[in-house]
């Protein structure tokens, strides 16, 4: 099923003319949720969501390759947006991160820090000085920190 949830999700997006950044399947017993990202390079507006929602809808629909109830959502990555494979995280590297673990690394899960290193099997951040090298495979959650402190003059953080 996830293969064919893949190609449906990814053929739909981009026929319409959108990036898939990633998505987010979470089944429940009974329900399930279905969160889709889309990017393009003029931004997405609430249009750009709502005509991939109705076409993914009824994409699904037909399909029927969730055997459950399913809210879907869709919307655009924002600016403290999900990272979900390696080239995200190599686009932002040098950027404030948060991360969860699935299993303990050093025995930590849960790590806010400087993205200072990517590469093909794991990310390196700086986190209160110590540097952590994190497996993509025990990546549970990552996504960019939004840092909206105010500035002052020459760029530093009041």
């Amino acid at each position: 099923m996830q293969e064919q949830l893949d190609t449906l999700i990814n053929t739909t997006v981009t026929g319409l003319g959108y990036d898939l950044w990633g998505y987010e399947y979470r089944p429940q017993k009974e329900s399930a949720l279905l969160r889709i990202f889309i990017d393009s390079d003029q931004g997405i507006t609430v249009d750009d969501c709502g005509r991939v929602s109705n076409q993914l809808s009824a994409a699904l629909d037909v399909e029927d390759l969730i055997p459950v109830a399913y809210i879907l959502e869709v919307s655009s990555p924002g600016l403290d947006r999900v990272l979900f494979i390696p080239a995200h995280y190599a686009r932002y590297t040098g950027q404030p991160i948060k991360v969860r673990t699935r299993m303990p690394v050093e025995k930590r899960r849960n790590f806010v820090g400087t993205l200072t290193d990517v590469d093909d099997n794991r990310i390196a951040m700086q986190v209160e000085g110590v540097t952590y090298e994190i497996p993509y495979d025990l990546i549970d959650r990552g996504r960019l920190v939004l840092d909206i402190r105010p500035q002052r003059k020459g760029g530093k953080h009041t």
